[in-house]
């Protein structure tokens, strides 16, 4: 197979507005794609459409990952099958702490995949080295999910999640929005080291920094519902010097 996923004619709405046009996408294993383009351009809809949510209606297209037709699978499924979603907005889990959390989903994809819960010791000592990778004290380990979290703590708590979870799609869904340096730079450290020729991610994002830290292998620009540009970094530079209104 030549891709890992493939996105055709896909187009959305929700409620009585149609939001994503016709998209095309392919993502070959170990690809990273970056998604650029304004705000209310579609962006954040097709992550959404890709990871389950289901509010969004796909009214046409289809949607293929390794092979299975993804929009046929719930979003738990979609998960077990390596898709991850890094959030704009993280939400709180009172109650929860992180290493619940992180044991539970953790071991339900161990499930899915046919696999042992991973043993108590061997589980504590993967959360170590993960939290240690994104620089997040240990102490976080018992706090309750994102409660309380300032908005770079959060961000780093998501490329914790996506480091415990070892995604073969890991979508941000600007994942870089109102980050200083440095926490953009665990961001993109995070991005990096996960990169493999199996792995593959998709960076929707409307800043440059972030593709400055992590090198893209295919940039897209989507404006009102539609790819309207595919290309290399030269796309990025014509937006840093043009903005998006050029497409």
């Amino acid at each position: 197979m030549s891709y890992l996923l493939k996105i055709n004619n896909l187009h959305v709405r929700i409620g009585d507005k149609e939001i994503l046009k016709g998209i095309d996408l392919e993502i070959k294993p170990g690809e990273i794609h970056a998604v650029m383009g304004p705000n209310g351009a579609g962006k954040s809809t097709l992550s959404a459409v890709l990871t389950g949510r289901p509010d969004y209606e796909v009214t046409e297209g289809t949607v293929q990952y390794k092979g299975e037709d993804l929009l046929a699978k719930t979003p738990e499924e979609r998960a077990w099958a390596g898709l991850f979603l890094s959030f704009q907005y993280p939400i709180e889990i009172p109650g929860v702490t992180i290493t619940a959390f992180m044991k539970a989903a953790v071991n339900a994809k161990r499930k899915a995949q046919g696999l042992e819960e991973m043993k108590a010791g061997d589980f504590l000592k993967l959360m170590k080295q993960k939290m240690a990778f994104v620089q997040m004290k240990p102490e976080f380990a018992k706090r309750e999910v994102n409660v309380g979290f300032s908005g770079g703590e959060k961000k780093r708590n998501e490329i914790f999640q996506m480091a415990m979870l070892d995604p073969e799609l890991s979508i941000l869904d600007e994942t870089d929005s109102g980050l200083d340096v440095d926490a953009l730079k665990i961001v993109a450290d995070g991005v990096n080291a996960l990169r493999s020729p199996e792995k593959s991610a998709i960076i929707i994002t409307h800043y440059q920094k972030l593709l400055e830290y992590v090198q893209p292998d295919v940039v897209h620009v989507l404006k009102a519902g539609k790819i309207v540009a595919t290309g290399g970094r030269e796309l990025i530079e014509a937006i840093e010097s043009k903005g998006f209104d050029q497409f």
